[in-house]
C-alpha cells in the first residue's frame, strides 16, 4: 500500500479545500496533507506517491508559495516515486486555464518520478492549457469558481483511478 503525501499551495482557500476532498477519498490522514508555505521540499521522503496541487495565477504562473517549494523539489531524486498532480484554476482564463499542473509537470520531469493521475477535462470550456498533453489533461483539473458542481464527483472519479 502506498503512503501518500498531499503537497499543496493555495492563497484563496480554493486548493487547501481540494487537498482535503483528495485525502478524504484516498484516506488520507490530515498529518500527510501539507501546506508547502509551511512545509519543506524534504519532507516528500517518506511518501511513494506525492500528490502536488497548485491553483494557477495570473498569465498562467504558479501559486507563489508553491513556486519556491518546486525549486527545490525539482532538485530531489524521486526514482521509485509514483507523483500525481491536481489544480485549481478559473476556466474564463481561456488561454492559460489551470496551467500550473503543466508547469509542475515540466518542472519535475528531471527528478525521475513516474507520473499518474491523468485525466479528461470534461465539464469544461477553455482554449488552451498547458496541463493538457494530446488530449488529457497531466493531471486534475478543478475550477471550484465556475463549477463547484463538479468538483467533488472529478475528485472521486481521479481519486478512484489513483488507487486502482
Amino acid at each position: 500500500m502506498d503512503k501518500i503525501g498531499i503537497f499543496y499551495g493555495s492563497t484563496t482557500g480554493n486548493t487547501a479545500e481540494v487537498a482535503k476532498m483528495i485525502a478524504e477519498q484516498l484516506g488520507v490522514a490530515d498529518a500527510d496533507v501539507h501546506d508547502v508555505a509551511e512545509t519543506a521540499p524534504s519532507a516528500v521522503a517518506p511518501y511513494s506517491l506525492i500528490i502536488l496541487g497548485s491553483s494557477t495565477w495570473g498569465d498562467g504562473d504558479l501559486q507563489d508559495d508553491f513556486s519556491d517549494f518546486l525549486d527545490g523539489l525539482a532538485a530531489v531524486d524521486l526514482k521509485g516515486k509514483r507523483v500525481a498532480i491536481f489544480g485549481c484554476g478559473d476556466e474564463s482564463m481561456t488561454d492559460t486555464f489551470c496551467n500550473a499542473v503543466g508547469t509542475i509537470y515540466k518542472r519535475m520531469q528531471p527528478t525521475g518520478a513516474t507520473f499518474v493521475g491523468s485525466f479528461n477535462t470534461d465539464g469544461y470550456e477553455f482554449n488552451h492549457s498547458d496541463a493538457v498533453v494530446d488530449g488529457k489533461a497531466e493531471g486534475l483539473l478543478i475550477d471550484q469558481v465556475n463549477h463547484p458542481e463538479i468538483t467533488a464527483e472529478r475528485v472521486k472519479e481521479w481519486c478512484a483511478e489513483l488507487k486502482a
